[in-house]
């Protein structure tokens, strides 16, 4: 039976607040800040345990191998000496724990939607942030172990630079139930004011392509430009949808007339809930992450919402939010998670999963989480995982060391040592 399953990433040990992501104003606004890496773990499982506990299905990917000695080694320096050679940047980038953001991993394209009936996956590439553009290996590596089963999945490389792919957080899915047949909607920038466009209508493109999705049932949208440079660096930020419910802020789309008028052609079902500018300005949407919440179908078939906790503290989007769960909508409930490390680096519930909508049984269960599988987890944290970052350390060979270790033990833990 297909499924949808929420894999989320476990923050890395060498969560930091460089403010690496230009764009992202959350990043900006604390960068320089002392992180706390152990919290910012626990808080995702907890995030991971309320998602089970509302009988979801959860899963999760690792942190990558920090610092990333390969990736430097391949800029020119040393083979193993390469964070004592490079400057502070380079350094800061390669102890990036960004890959935490798994709704950036890649692009899902369910089997019901793709010629040859098998779910397709395609590592993104993150070619535009230097800090991001060396997680698809690591990335891809979890994806091929994940969905190994050929005859239910196809993992696909990254979309070939210069054309930037940021994956899923550019991507919706829109159907009558997440098994049937859907509505692949692709968003693109073209121009985001001060701030560069992350995702290319080119790269979107070659993976509609790639998928095998009937061009009929496949859209592409920009994203508006007003949005971009407000904030919204992803889409997710500003829109998000769960089988026929597309929840989106007035201003997410360069042309919604014309969004909505397409959407409601092939799919005559479709709930649209926008929230008027007049209600909630983009950049109380934008602070708020209102958007990035996790909208998803219940097991008894109502819809919540998974919000960070800084939706609640925003006076003007939760008396929206109120409204909306008091009407007669699909939208009935609505969930906090405190994921306040997260959050401070421009990070809220939905950028930390990926969908994927798959029978539970083709996927390798070591990436599959329970209760007593979190447990387990936050054990390891709790144990490995370094208390706080402060910006200094970036540059402290025992602090490299420490978190090379803790991730060691997390996969030794989970039987995931061939991730190494």
């Amino acid at each position: 039976m297909l499924t949808e399953i929420n894999f989320d990433g476990i923050v890395g040990p060498s969560h930091n607040y460089a403010g690496l992501s230009l764009g992202n104003l959350a990043s900006a606004r604390n960068s320089g800040r002392v992180s706390r890496p152990r919290d910012a773990a626990l808080q995702g499982l907890a995030k991971m345990r309320l998602n089970l506990s509302m009988g979801l299905t959860q899963g999760w990917f690792m942190p990558h191998d920090r610092p990333d000695e390969a990736w430097l080694s391949r800029l020119g320096f040393g083979q193993d000496r390469g964070m004592e050679q490079a400057d502070a940047g380079l350094r800061y980038a390669a102890m990036s724990a960004s890959a935490m953001w798994a709704a950036n991993a890649a692009t899902v394209s369910p089997a019901p939607d793709t010629r040859d009936g098998r779910c397709h996956l395609t590592a993104a590439n993150l070619v535009t942030m230097p800090h991001r553009s060396h997680e698809w290996p690591g990335t891809l590596a979890q994806l091929r172990l994940a969905f190994a089963d050929t005859a239910h999945f196809a993992v696909h490389e990254p979309v070939p630079p210069p054309f930037g792919d940021e994956g899923a957080a550019n991507h919706m899915r829109l159907c009558a139930s997440h098994g049937s047949a859907g509505i692949e909607v692709f968003v693109y920038g073209r121009s985001g004011g001060p701030f560069p466009v992350r995702q290319h209508r080119e790269a979107s493109a070659v993976v509609a392509r790639r998928h095998g999705l009937d061009p009929e049932r496949t859209i592409l949208a920009e994203q508006s430009e007003e949005a971009i440079a407000a904030g919204a660096f992803h889409n997710d930020v500003v829109a998000v949808a769960n089988e026929m419910v597309l929840f989106t802020h007035e201003q997410a789309f360069a042309d919604p007339a014309a969004l909505y008028a397409q959407l409601r052609a092939r799919l005559p079902e479709l709930v649209i809930v926008e929230v008027p500018a007049a209600a909630v300005s983009l950049e109380q949407a934008i602070a708020s992450y209102l958007f990035n919440a996790q909208l998803v179908t219940l097991p008894d078939g109502g819809m919540a919402l998974i919000l960070p906790g800084e939706a609640r503290e925003n006076g003007a989007v939760w008396a929206w939010l109120q409204q909306l769960v008091a009407g007669n909508g699909p939208i009935r409930a609505l969930h906090v998670a405190d994921l306040r490390e997260s959050m401070a680096n421009g990070g809220g519930p939905a950028c930390l999963r990926l969908r994927v909508v798959v029978d539970p049984t083709t996927v390798d269960p070591r990436f599959l989480a329970s209760a007593d599988r979190i447990a387990q987890v936050e054990r390891v944290v709790t144990r490995h995982w370094p208390e706080e970052i402060a910006p200094d350390d970036l540059a402290r060979p025992s602090l490299w060391q420490a978190v090379k270790a803790a991730r060691l033990s997390l996969l030794s833990e989970l039987d995931l040592s061939t991730l190494a």
